[in-house]
């Protein structure tokens, strides 16, 4: 039986330029809205792949699209935004790279008529990259920025706007320079970050590794991301990058100093402080829906067998305990994981009592 077509905002032919992770999964999210996508890309066999996984069809030169979407690699996305103008003059065209100033400051130079162009970024993604990593899901519960300007009319900013509402992502309009100060803050030296922390495994003894807990692998998750495709986005977003990298390395020298003497005084505050600060700052990120809700977490010990993972939530459900977040870490040399389970903080008690008398283990809470 065929998947049910969902009502669409999007009308007409969307040309989606680009077949990588975003592109494709563009497309596989307007599909199943019964939205024709024609798919265009460089590669032959990346585009072969993205139509053969039902990411849309192969773009004709009969092709008249109401929409075109490009999402190709930063060092080329002003080049293709400006072919796309030239040949589809009718068409909203949007990007989806992830800097907005450094396209639209070298198609400006060039003189290209921007009128109907608005700059987009759909702040998701996966490690993994290309079309057979694309999922239709990647952009809900997602911010997806645009950068309208004066010359931007309610028509074609409500095309644009309807894309992301379409996949399921909330518009947020920033300027091309918030946007890109943003997402060096949130993105861009986060990356760096994890790299330059996962670098210093390369050389490790292998007795420190199997240290290794839940904690460093989240802190260095994405460091597994493609080097060649980062090397482009840094360069674009050079300046705002250098700046946040600047203040974070005074920070860093300044535990180091404290460290090097911790019984010198105000040492112990100066560490402290940083991790105060920490405290505060992830406060401030925003949670589930883009709510500033906090929760609470319960850690509950579960057998590494079939099944068992299933069984905590239906009994959590049977508990009318919802699990706002959840985050596993396997315990090296036992048959047993640790479920990291988010809960609104009301729910923390029932939560406990109620699986502790179902027999389950729980190892700690937030409050322990």
């Amino acid at each position: 039986m065929s998947e049910p077509v969902l009502a669409s905002r999007v009308h007409g032919t969307v040309r989606i330029v680009g077949t990588g992770l975003l592109g494709a999964s563009i497309g596989h999210a307007l599909r199943a809205h019964g939205v024709d996508v024609a798919l265009d890309d460089t590669s032959p066999s990346q585009l072969r792949l993205a139509v053969d996984y039902g990411a849309g069809r192969r773009a004709t030169d009969a092709d008249d699209p109401t929409l075109v979407v490009v999402a190709v690699p930063p060092d080329v996305t002003a080049d293709v935004i400006e072919r796309e103008l030239a040949r589809f003059p009718r068409a909203v065209v949007t990007d989806v790279a992830s800097v907005k100033l450094e396209p639209l400051r070298t198609l400006r130079e060039r003189g290209v008529d921007l009128t109907h162009y608005i700059g987009s970024h759909p702040l998701a993604g996966r490690e993994r990259g290309g079309a057979i990593s694309a999922r239709a899901d990647i952009f809900v519960g997602r911010p997806w920025v645009v950068c309208r300007d004066g010359e931007t009319s309610a028509a074609d900013l409500a095309v644009v706007e309807g894309l992301a509402l379409e996949l399921g992502a909330t518009p947020l309009e920033m300027t091309p320079e918030d946007h890109d100060r943003g997402v060096a803050l949130v993105s861009h030296v986060p990356q760096l970050v994890a790299s330059l922390l996962a670098g210093r495994f390369v050389d490790a003894p292998d007795g420190s590794l199997r240290l290794a807990g839940q904690g460093v692998r989240d802190t260095t998750r994405i460091a597994a991301s493609a080097p060649e495709l980062w090397v482009q986005i840094l360069g674009a977003n050079a300046a705002p990058v250098v700046d946040v990298l600047d203040l974070l390395a005074a920070d860093l020298t300044s535990v180091a100093d404290a460290l090097r003497d911790p019984d010198a005084p105000g040492a112990r505050r100066a560490v402290a402080d940083t991790i105060r600060r920490g405290n505060d700052g992830v406060e401030r990120l925003p949670g589930k829906h883009g709510q500033n809700r906090r929760f609470e977490q319960v850690v509950v010990m579960v057998d590494d067998t079939p099944g068992q993972l299933g069984r905590l939530f239906g009994e959590l459900g049977e508990l009318d305990v919802n699990v706002e977040d959840l985050r596993l870490e396997h315990s090296p040399g036992a048959q047993f994981g640790l479920a990291e389970i988010s809960v609104v903080p009301s729910a923390v008690r029932r939560a406990v009592d109620g699986l502790e008398a179902r027999g389950w283990k729980i190892a700690s809470t937030t409050n322990d």
